[in-house]
C-alpha cells in the first residue's frame, strides 16, 4: 500500500483543504493499492500562487543564468533515475503497463528528457540584437512565458508529464502539473526527486484531481499557459477556453493513425516482430500514436492477416508486474467497458475477428481484453474512424500506393503512422505523402530531439525537440 496524506505545493508536503481522497486500485489484481488526497480548488489556488510567487520573484528560477537551471535539471535526472525502478512499478500496478515497457519509458524517459533539455539551453540564444531598417538596434528576447498548467493522462503519466515540464523548467516557467486520478501515486517519487535535485519552492507542483478541477486550473486567471494531453473531446473543450482567454494552448489529442504495408514489405515475425508490436500495439494498445489500422495490399492480404493474427497470438498476456509480460490489463473497468463496446460494434458492422475479441482465459481478476484483430474491415467502419484505446487492430485492403495514402489520410485525426516496404526511398515517399504529425518507416518510436505532435483532430502545437521551448516563451522586442 502506498498512502500519503499531504500535497506537493510549494516545495513542501502540506495538508489539503479538504479529506476528499483519490484512492487507487490495481489494475491486475482489482486491489486496492493506495491513496492520495483529492486536490480542490483551494489546493489550485494555492499552486498557482506558489507557482506565480516562484515566478515573479526578481530572483527566482525565471532568472536563472541557462547554465544554472541547466544543472539543477541535471540533478532533477540523477534524482529520478535513483528512483526510476519505483516510479515503473507504481504505474504499472496503476495502469496495466508491462513493467518491462514501464521501465523503459516511464522509469528512465523522464530522465533522459531533462538532460536533453539541459544540454538544448548551454546551447541557445535567449537574447539577440538584429539592426533595424528602420535605423538603431533591436534586441530581441526570448523569456519564459509564466505559470504553466499541466494537465496530464494516465497512459504514459511520467513520460507524458515530462515531455511538459522538461522544457518548461528549461525555459524558466514554473509548473502546476495535474495528473489523472488514475495514476496519483507514481508523483509522489517525482515530487521527492525535485525537492532532492534542488529545484526551487514552488517551481513545481502537483495537484492530483479529476476532470472538474482540471477545467479550473485551465480557466484560472493567474495561469499564463495550458499543455494538455488527452481526449480529443476534452482537448476541444480546453481549447475553446484557452481561445475565449487568449491563453496560449499546447493540445497533443487522440490518433487512428495508419500503418501502411507496401506490396515488398518484409512480413518475417523474426525480422520485424518487435518493431511492429511497438508500432500498434504498445502498452495494451492504450497508446494514442498507434497505427491501429493497418493498411494492406489485396495481393498480399491474406498474408498480411495471418502474420498479425500470429503476432497477437504469440503475444503473453498476465499481471503487469511480471517481467515477461507483454499485454496487461486494461487502465480500469471503464477503458475495458470501453474497448468491449468497440469489439461489439466492429462484429455487428462486419468485420471479422481473426484472433481474440475477449476476456483472456486464467485470468480471473483484472481488467483484461485479448489482443485482437479484425479482418475485412471497411474504413468506414466505427472501429477504423475512432480511437479504441486498446489492444484492437482493423486491417483494411487497399489496391494500390494512391489508394493507400487515400485510406490513410481519410481519417479526423493525425498524430503518428507508419510505412513497411523493403525500399526505404519508397517508404519516405509514401510518408511524406500522409496527413499526419509523425510517421516511421519500419519503425516508430519518438525521440527527443524531433517534434512531436498531431494535424486535424490530434491536437495543436508541438512537443519534444529544441522546438518545444519555444512553446514556453514569449518573445520580445526592444527598439534601441
Amino acid at each position: 500500500m502506498t498512502d500519503h496524506d499531504t500535497l506537493f505545493i510549494g516545495g513542501e508536503w502540506v495538508a489539503p483543504s479538504s479529506s476528499r481522497t483519490i484512492t487507487v486500485v490495481s489494475a491486475s489484481t482489482e486491489e486496492v493499492i493506495g491513496s492520495v488526497p483529492e486536490a480542490q480548488e483551494a489546493d489550485v489556488d494555492a499552486a498557482v500562487d506558489a507557482a506565480r510567487r516562484a515566478f515573479d520573484d526578481p530572483n527566482g528560477w525565471a532568472t536563472w543564468e541557462p547554465a544554472a537551471r541547466a544543472a539543477a535539471l541535471e540533478r532533477f535526472a540523477d534524482a529520478l533515475d535513483k528512483r526510476g525502478a519505483e516510479i515503473a512499478k507504481l504505474v504499472s500496478a496503476q495502469n496495466g503497463m508491462p513493467v518491462a515497457i514501464s521501465t523503459a519509458f516511464e522509469g528512465a524517459f523522464p530522465a533522459v528528457l531533462l538532460r536533453y533539455y539541459a544540454g538544448v539551453i548551454k546551447q541557445a540564444v535567449f537574447e539577440e540584437e538584429r539592426a533595424g531598417l528602420m535605423g538603431g538596434t533591436i534586441v530581441v528576447r526570448r523569456a519564459p512565458i509564466g505559470v504553466v498548467g499541466a494537465i496530464v493522462p494516465w497512459n504514459f503519466p511520467q513520460s507524458l508529464a515530462a515531455f511538459k515540464y522538461a522544457p518548461a523548467l528549461a525555459a524558466g516557467c514554473t509548473l502546476v502539473i495535474k495528473p489523472s486520478p488514475e495514476t496519483v501515486l507514481d508523483t509522489i517519487p517525482v515530487a521527492e526527486a525535485a525537492a532532492e535535485a534542488g529545484i526551487p519552492a514552488g517551481v513545481i507542483n502537483f495537484v492530483p484531481a479529476g476532470r472538474e478541477v482540471g477545467a479550473y486550473l485551465v480557466s484560472h486567471p493567474r495561469v499564463d499557459k495550458i499543455s494538455f494531453t488527452g481526449s480529443t473531446a476534452a482537448g476541444r473543450s480546453i481549447g475553446e477556453t484557452c481561445g475565449r482567454l487568449l491563453r496560449p494552448v499546447t493540445l497533443e489529442l487522440g490518433g487512428k493513425s495508419a500503418a501502411i504495408v507496401l506490396d515488398d514489405a518484409d512480413l518475417d515475425l523474426a525480422t520485424i516482430g518487435e518493431k511492429l508490436f511497438q508500432a500498434t500495439l504498445l502498452n495494451n494498445g492504450q497508446t494514442c500514436f498507434l497505427g491501429t489500422r493497418v493498411l494492406a495490399p489485396r495481393s498480399r492480404y491474406q498474408e498480411v492477416v495471418d502474420t498479425f493474427a500470429a503476432l497477437a497470438s504469440s503475444l503473453k498476456v498476465g499481471d503487469a508486474l511480471d517481467a515477461t509480460t507483454q499485454i496487461g490489463p486494461m487502465a480500469s473497468d471503464r477503458q475495458r467497458d470501453r474497448v468491449e463496446g468497440y469489439i461489439a460494434k466492429g462484429k455487428a458492422e462486419g468485420a471479422r475477428v481473426v484472433v481474440g475479441g475477449g476476456r483472456p482465459s486464467g485470468q480471473d481478476r483484472g481488467w483484461f481484453v485479448e489482443p485482437t484483430i479484425f479482418a475485412d474491415v471497411d474504413n468506414n467502419h466505427t472501429i477504423a474512424q475512432e480511437e479504441i484505446f486498446g489492444p484492437v487492430l482493423s486491417l483494411i485492403p487497399y489496391t494500390d500506393v494512391d489508394d493507400a495514402v487515400r485510406i490513410a489520410n481519410d481519417s479526423d485525426f493525425g498524430l503518428g503512422g507508419t510505412v513497411w516496404t523493403g525500399d526505404k526511398e519508397r517508404g519516405l515517399g509514401v510518408a511524406r505523402r500522409v496527413q499526419t504529425g509523425t510517421i516511421g518507416v519500419n519503425t516508430y518510436l519518438p525521440d527527443p530531439t524531433a517534434p512531436f505532435g498531431g494535424v486535424k483532430a490530434s491536437g495543436l502545437g508541438r512537443e519534444l525537440g529544441p522546438e518545444s521551448i519555444g512553446h514556453y516563451q514569449q518573445i520580445q522586442s526592444i527598439y534601441t
